[in-house]
Formats: C-alpha cells, structure tokens, sequence
C-alpha cells in the first residue's frame, strides 16, 4: 500500500493538473530533498485544516479525563490527549509561522523539527490507552514502553537527519503505526479492532495526498483532512470500547 501510494503520487496516471485551471493554487513540484512551498491559498488551508481541530480536541481530552474511574485512567487519558492536541497545535503553529514569518528561517526550521517529532510522539501516545488499558501478555505488555522508545529514536532521527531521506522518514512514521498494531490485534479482547484498523487505513490513503504537493492542489490540506479523520476514528474507539460507561446505552435510552 506504502509503495503504490508514493507510485501513484509520481505518477498521477499521467494527468498533469497544472495545465488547468487549477495551476494558481499551486506551485511546481519541488525538487529531491527540498521542501515544497504552498501558494498562499495553501498556506491558509494548512493552517485552517488544523486549527480548527485544537478546541475539540482539548475537549476530547477533558471528556475522557472525566469519564475514567481511576489514577491508571486519568493518566492513559491525559497521555493520549496531550498527542492529540499537540499533533494539531504545533502543525497550525508551524504552518502560520511558514506563511507569515518565513523570513525567521531558524524559527520556521526549529517548529518544522516540533511538527515531525510530534507525529512520533503522537502515534505513541494514540497507541497508549490499547496497550495500558487491555489485558495484554507478559511479552505483549513491553509494548506499552517499547512504543515510546521508537518515538524517542525518532525524535532523534528528526534531530540529525531532519529533511535529507524524505522517504526514509515516511517509512519510519509507517513502520511506527504499523509494528505495534500487530500485538493490540492479538488481544483476546478484539473489540475496536475495526476501527482501529479503518483509522489506520485513513491515514494510509491519506500518504497519497501527503506525497502530492505540486502535483495536485491544496494537497497538504488534504492530508490534514485524513488526519483529522482517521484521530477521529481512533478517539471514538477508544471512547466506545475502553472508557464509556458499559451500561450507558441502557441509561439513555430510558
């Protein structure tokens, strides 16, 4: 799915949408190793596609804050919604910062660095409440750590080799969703495991957009857009099957 992705993005089926309309929405292509620069139109759609997702998940985390029954709870609820907000609040502040100061090129370079180690950091904490609040087994149970040490090489990884193996880096934050999803599968307990899955295959697809820049129009944006619904996708599950209330249904309905 990775390489068909990143083939399909080159490729495009051989249509070329910068001889239409649709050409000022967007610059050419950028060259190997070199990052792309969004018209402004872009740049507002990058922005926008993010910002607007940082109250609610604020909001999401609050809500499965107050929904746990403990301290181990609080904590897994706390975790994973702190990866969430940050996933959104960093990439809306590096994006404004693109647009409208990037001239502070130190600036706008340190922020790029916080958007690329968040998503490590975000994907750990999304796998967190699974792996904390399901029963796993003796060796299934190091995950839970495990998951964390992948994001801090990571996080190194971005600090030494920050945009030289764009390709690299993608497979990284690929293996990364990918490697822990094969112990939360082997639970005895398989509820959520759907939507685990249909968020992970979001965000898969979405890799089409995020390869696309100069290729197609507001492409960023739309990744943006797979984000937001594959974490979607994910919150629900894990509001659903490991913090709501076994009997609120029944209270609701009558």
């Amino acid at each position: 799915m990775f390489l068909f992705t990143c083939f399909l993005s080159e490729t495009m089926l051989g249509f070329d949408l910068r001889r239409t309309s649709l050409a000022r929405f967007m610059n050419r292509r950028a060259s190997a190793n070199c990052r792309y620069q969004p018209t402004c139109y872009e740049h507002a759609a990058n922005c926008y596609t993010h910002a607007l997702l940082i109250v609610p998940a604020f909001v999401g985390m609050a809500f499965l804050h107050r929904l746990s029954d403990n301290g181990w709870e609080k904590v897994t609820a706390w975790v994973y919604g702190m990866g969430l907000c940050a996933l959104f609040l960093v990439s809306t502040v590096f994006h404004i910062i693109t647009w409208k100061k990037s001239h502070m090129r130190s600036m706008e370079q340190c922020f790029h660095m916080c958007d690329r180690v968040v998503i490590y950091l975000f994907i750990a904490a999304s796998y967190t409440p699974w792996l904390n609040l399901r029963e796993l087994g003796p060796l299934a149970a190091h995950m839970r750590w495990f998951v964390w040490l992948m994001a801090a090489a990571g996080t190194i990884y971005v600090f030494n080799y920050h945009e030289k193996y764009k390709v690299v880096e993608l497979a990284f934050y690929l293996m990364m969703g990918f490697f822990p999803a094969s112990v939360v599968t082997s639970m005895s307990n398989t509820e959520g495991m759907q939507e685990l899955a249909c968020g992970g295959l979001i965000y898969v697809l979405g890799v089409f957009f995020f390869k696309s820049d100069g290729v197609i129009p507001f492409a960023h944006a739309i990744w943006h857009v797979f984000v937001a619904l594959a974490a979607a996708v994910h919150y629900y599950a894990i509001w659903k099957y490991l913090y709501k209330t076994p009997g609120a249904d029944t209270h609701l309905q009558s």
